[in-house]
């Protein structure tokens, strides 16, 4: 398999929105040597996403539905690259069959997902998948680790970085609805 290393860190500071724990998660993807980001649009991402379209040394791809992320990863690894796909829990449901192919050919994947479901959630429907997220993940062979506290976003991003790239493997990190804040239906 390929090994990329680790990109020099860059001067994440400067960008815009590079506070709290989504800026020190966006350093950590740096130090660690992501070059390419994928994701389905989503507001408790929406820091990282802005972070990557403003970092000229990261390619961005946004996805029509979350399983072309797990193609684009494995693409990107190949290509000597390291990806991170940034999804919603309730997007997971719609990875699992083709998280086969990560099983299969040993791709290493890093997945950060957004929860949803769990804390003073307002929509019924993100209920159902929040809850099997974790499951959905383990069976299909993934590392779950779960981040309920800001302070330990950064580390279990570089924690969950150096174990997929440097060993191999497949690991999700679900961000907890807590540390998103409450969600409303936007009116207009």
């Amino acid at each position: 398999m390929p090994r990329s290393s680790p990109a020099q860190p860059s001067p994440v500071s400067a960008m815009p929105n590079a506070g709290g724990w989504p800026g020190e998660v966006y350093r950590a993807l740096k130090d660690a040597g992501i070059r390419q980001v994928c994701y389905v649009p989503d507001a408790g991402h929406r820091t990282l996403i802005e972070l990557a379209h403003g970092d000229p040394d990261i390619e961005t791809t946004v996805l029509t539905t979350e399983e072309e992320g797990i193609a684009l990863a494995a693409g990107a690894w190949l290509g000597g690259q390291r990806a991170v796909l940034l999804i919603q829990s309730s997007g997971v449901g719609n990875c699992v069959n083709m998280l086969s192919l990560i099983a299969s050919c040993r791709f290493p994947l890093l997945v950060l997902v957004t929860m949803r479901g769990e804390w003073a959630e307002f929509n019924p429907w993100q209920v159902p998948m929040g809850r099997a997220t974790p499951e959905a993940l383990e069976i299909m062979g993934v590392q779950v680790q779960r981040v309920d506290d800001a302070a330990q976003a950064a580390p279990a991003v570089a924690a969950a970085t150096a174990m997929a790239f440097e060993g191999d493997q497949a690991i999700a990190v679900l961000i907890s609805q807590r540390m998103l804040g409450r969600k409303t239906w936007v009116e207009k």
